[in-house]
């Protein structure tokens, strides 16, 4: 397999929205203030023991139905087109991809993939969509109606690290099993022509377990958040990630620069590993 695939994978809260998807979305939807909102899933989840993003989704589904509101399939996805994102987000796939295909001569491919605990029928509304390849998000289980009633698939901090390995392994498709081996140089899209980006401690697994596997990683920020700045620091002082940069995503940023970067340090790996295949 000739292995000359790239893979940019992004988690979306934080580090492509300034916001949370909920708080443009089903928080005002519900009239929830958002605060105190995630504080009661926090305090859930600590006293019980239960997974936050699971009591999250059921307390979303609680909140509606005190309020004697449905939430279909179809409003959800109208959701995503209230979503704001930081600068140059709207720009920044078609530059990624243009930089590659200059840089490679045509002859590197790249994807850009979504990780998300965030809500899959809201992401499958973004304005964004037409340049993700795949999302991988939790999701909510329908009744014959449409209505969501409890949740199907949940995304959490670790478990996204099971979606590194579908993109790894070319098994996109939920119902394909992963655990089957696969020789290395079999898999589509090696660990180490990925690059994760995330925006903080909820990123760690999926940084580490590219770092360990020879790929790469960056943790963004906003600049105005000191804790958010201090995270991304101590995530680089523990060599989780090879770089952090404000979340601006326009040509001209520190991000995009950084980026550049780091493809074309995995541009030149796979040209150097296919010339010795080749001899």
């Amino acid at each position: 397999m000739k292995q000359n695939k790239i893979a940019i994978i992004y988690d979306f809260d934080g580090t492509l929205t300034p916001k949370s998807m909920q708080e443009y979305t089903l928080l005002p939807k519900l009239g929830i203030k958002s605060k105190s909102f995630w504080e009661l899933i926090v305090k859930e989840a600590r006293e019980t023991g239960g997974e936050s993003m699971m009591v999250y989704m059921r307390q979303l589904l609680d909140h509606a139905k005190k309020r004697n509101i449905k939430i279909s399939k179809n409003e959800f996805f109208k959701m995503g087109k209230d979503i704001k994102y930081y600068n140059g987000v709207a720009d920044w796939f078609r530059n990624i991809d243009k930089y590659v295909k200059k840089l490679s001569g045509g002859d590197v491919e790249i994807y850009h993939y979504i990780i998300s605990a965030g809500h899959m029928e809201i992401l499958e509304g973004i304005s964004i969509k037409k340049y993700i390849k795949k999302i991988f998000a939790s999701e909510y289980f329908y009744n014959t109606e449409e209505y969501a009633v409890f949740p199907k698939i949940v995304v959490t901090d670790t478990t996204k690290t099971q979606y590194l390995f579908r993109i790894n392994k070319g098994k996109e498709d939920l119902s394909d099993n992963i655990n089957n081996h696969m020789p290395e140089d079999k898999r589509p899209i090696p660990f180490d022509n990925m690059i994760y980006v995330g925006d903080g401690l909820t990123d760690v697994p999926s940084m580490a377990l590219i770092k360990k596997e020879g790929g790469h990683s960056i943790a963004v920020y906003q600049k105005k958040l000191k804790a958010q700045v201090n995270i991304c620091k101590e995530l680089f002082e523990a060599n989780r990630v090879d770089f952090i940069s404000e979340a601006n995503f326009n040509k001209d940023s520190d991000l995009y620069r950084k980026t550049c970067l780091l493809l074309d340090f995995v541009v030149a790996k796979i040209r150097y590993t296919i010339e010795l295949k080749n001899k």
